[in-house]
């Protein structure tokens, strides 16, 4: 199959709920070398792409037998697109300055395959990873996820996968809202582990301390491939036992889990 053929194939639903995509951001003309990221993703992660091909705008090559394909694209992301995303993003203040001028954008797409839905978001987050330590690139939009994550987030945010852990903030979006009736907090994209999102609604804590639980239960979620169910608990100590509660979502669509804490 060629490469364009890789990329303008028609998929099946199936397929299509299983692709990962992320955008690598540039400014002033900057771009990606496919070559050293291929280089720099053997020689950090120790594992040899297979099955290269393409050139200098659009590649393909296998990594665990999961299919990564990159293209470059040298215009925009449309800002009507991120526009939304980049006032959210806490985690990223300077981001609408920083992006409204943006020049070109490159696809990272891990295209269907047969991982679980983690091991499939570590290979394209290590890809990631290449991509930002071998370019100029600012940042990564993830438009399923709702995530603008700026370049030293995510590489520092890596640490956390190099030690064996999984590096969730890179994977979901954690939303925070402070009413006056306490703060709140959820998730959003669980769903795309399979999994309910969480929500947490007018609790005491700072938004800091509801951030940090979330993180560490979608870690534990994630990571031990857990399934909530109503009727039981959930805690970060074999102390903590807070009740799980299945109801209507406050912030998310659907129902959720709700924890008291």
């Amino acid at each position: 199959m060629s490469l364009i053929d890789l990329f303008k194939r028609k998929k099946t639903k199936k397929q299509e709920c299983k692709v990962l995509l992320a955008m690598a951001i540039f400014n002033n003309g900057d771009s990606f070398d496919v070559h050293q990221i291929i280089a720099h993703f053997e020689s950090h992660w120790g594992v040899k792409p297979l099955d290269k091909e393409g050139n200098k705008e659009v590649a393909s090559f296998r990594i665990d037998g999961e299919t990564v394909a990159l293209a470059e694209m040298q215009v925009q992301i449309p800002w009507a697109d991120i526009e939304g995303t980049a006032q959210y993003a806490y985690n990223w203040p300077k981001a609408s300055e920083d992006l409204k001028h943006h020049t070109g954008h490159a696809f990272a797409t891990l295209m269907a395959g047969q991982k679980s839905r983690r091991e499939r978001c570590e290979i394209l987050s290590k890809v990631m990873y290449s991509i930002f330590k071998t370019s100029g690139a600012i940042g990564v939009y993830l438009g399923s996820e709702s995530l603008l994550i700026p370049k030293k987030q995510y590489i520092d945010s890596m640490d956390i996968l190099e030690n064996g852990d999984f590096p969730v903030s890179l994977w979901i979006y954690i939303g925070l809202r402070q009413l006056e009736t306490g703060n709140c907090a959820y998730t959003y994209g669980l769903k795309e582990f399979n999994k309910q999102e969480i929500e947490i609604i007018n609790s005491k804590l700072s938004l800091e301390d509801l951030y940090e639980f979330l993180l560490n239960i979608s870690a534990y979620i994630i990571g031990n491939d857990v399934t909530l169910k109503s009727g039981e608990t959930i805690g970060l100590s074999q102390e903590q036992k807070i009740p799980v509660i299945i109801s209507k979502g406050s912030f998310v669509e659907g129902e959720s889990i709700k924890l008291s804490v």
